[in-house]
């Protein structure tokens, strides 16, 4: 039976979803059709993608400012391998391959170094982003332009449906249920919830810290190359700037979703939830003809309120006794 309390924050925000929807549609009835509602989803389930692993990464007391980087390498590489005549059978098993390498280079740095991983994943940021630009002018692509030329193979790998649905939502959602079971359901998951919230008692208590760190930021590694892939699919070109814009809506959605950004507390599901929020929220502010300048200072603030909603949530209790204090020693005056 489901817990109602423990998902009391998840329900809270698949209402605010509805609500949005909703509201939406209220001024533009377009946004209240199914098929909009599906097919919108391809121009922002990325975030959504990425912010799962990203979750698993927080709660245990980390952070990784490189992922959109990767991205931008994942699928650089891709077109300079695509380039080079590397069939795609073998070019999209090395592209997982960088994403992994990304993803144990910041382990180790982070696990070796001691350093704080907001500073090292903020060197590998500009480390990778850096890397996707040279690889862009070797293979002639100057700037930020692209390598198309694709086969219709891999142009229609992100632009499929089954039974009427989007692929990348299914893809989302499989994502979706693979990190719920290994956050919630397994050993290294209840290892990612004790290392956030105290590594020195974890280390005491035999909790497997190097291989835990190495498989959480291998993981974010393998989602960057898959979105990746997908936005080469998605674009018909590879770019290394494709993951420039996701940083912000992905830690938005992770932190909205319910982690702490301290460690030791977070919901995959509710990450997903709050992915589809910010998701609609973008989609339904450009429906109604608000510029994106104005979309992103809103998609903040809805950040903000929310998390103002939480905290009084959360100390709903002692604000109560602390307003019955007030008023009890103001009517004694």
């Amino acid at each position: 039976m489901l817990n109602m309390k423990k998902y009391s924050w998840e329900i809270a925000l698949f209402c605010l979803v509805i609500i949005e929807i909703l509201g939406f549609g209220i001024f533009n009835p377009r946004m209240l059709d199914l098929n909009v509602l599906l097919y919108s989803t391809s121009d922002f389930i990325y975030i959504g993608m990425l912010a799962l692993p990203l979750t698993m990464i927080i709660v245990s007391g980390g952070i990784d400012i490189s992922f959109g980087s990767t991205v931008g390498l994942c699928a650089i590489f891709l077109g300079v391998l695509f380039k080079s005549d590397v069939p795609l059978s073998l070019a999209i098993p090395f592209t997982f391959l960088v994403g992994i390498l990304c993803g144990l280079i910041n382990a180790s740095l982070i696990l070796y170094t001691k350093v704080n991983p907001l500073v090292i994943t903020l060197g590998t940021m500009y480390l990778f982003g850096g890397g996707a630009l040279l690889l862009s002018g070797f293979a002639g692509a100057t700037g930020y332009e692209g390598i198309g030329g694709f086969p219709e193979s891999l142009l229609e790998f992100a632009n499929q449906t089954l039974y009427g649905i989007p692929t990348p939502i299914i893809y989302f959602l499989l994502m979706t249920l693979v990190f719920w079971l290994l956050m919630h359901k397994t050993i290294i998951g209840r290892s990612i919830f004790l290392i956030g919230q105290s590594e020195r008692t974890s280390r005491y208590s035999a909790v497997p810290i190097t291989r835990v760190l190495y498989i959480i930021y291998s993981a974010i590694g393998v989602v960057a190359a898959f979105v990746g892939i997908l936005l080469v699919s998605y674009f018909g070109s590879a770019r290394s700037d494709l993951g420039s814009s996701l940083l912000m809506p992905v830690l938005t959605a992770v932190v909205l979703g319910g982690a702490n950004i301290y460690g030791g507390s977070g919901s995959i599901i509710g990450t997903a939830i709050a992915a589809l929020l910010i998701g609609y929220l973008q989609q339904g502010l450009q429906m109604v003809g608000v510029s994106n300048e104005i979309s992103s200072a809103l998609s903040g603030a809805l950040l903000i309120i929310v998390l103002i909603g939480k905290s009084i949530s959360l100390h709903y209790g002692a604000i109560v006794q602390w307003i019955h204090r007030k008023t009890k020693s103001e009517s004694t005056h």
